[in-house]
């Protein structure tokens, strides 16, 4: 059985990552703003849609893979180049949790990693800053295998 995260429209996606938003004044609903946010942010990765992907980044944004962490949007998108080429995507991710600062300034997504046939080999996290009110972009993203850590 295979698993999707998708529900997005692809018109959203373009939109998701540079659209304002009105800023909640309940964290609640931060947390709201930035489960969809994340969402449309894996769904760039099913659309095969890298410059989407690219539009959800913060300018100081790090990714964490392996030993060296990928620094700011040119840096990173180049390194995920190669997981948009392909028709079918090569991974897909979904939020199930995510926790918003009082201030509203940041919050922590995370949440399964599953391979094309649907079956989980990671848990990521990713650290999300407002940048403007209902404007939330990634600045640190990291994972690890399914077997070799535990997200609770």
């Amino acid at each position: 059985m295979r698993k999707t995260a998708l529900a997005i429209p692809l018109g959203t996606l373009v939109l998701a990552g540079c659209a304002t938003l009105p800023s909640p004044s309940d964290p609640g609903l931060a947390r709201e703003q930035v489960f969809a946010t994340e969402r449309a942010f894996a769904a760039t990765m099913a659309h095969r849609d890298a410059r989407a992907f690219a539009g959800f980044l913060s300018q100081d944004a790090v990714f964490l893979s392996g030993k060296t962490a990928a620094r700011g949007p040119a840096e990173i998108t180049k390194r995920w180049h190669k997981l948009f080429v392909a028709p079918e995507a090569p991974f897909s991710w979904r939020p199930e949790q995510v926790e918003v600062l009082d201030s509203q300034s940041l919050a922590i997504s995370s949440g399964p990693v599953f391979d094309g046939g649907g079956h989980q080999v990671a848990t990521f996290s990713s650290i999300w800053r407002q940048e403007a009110p209902g404007v939330w972009r990634i600045v640190f993203d990291s994972g690890c295998d399914a077997c070799n850590c535990d997200p609770h």
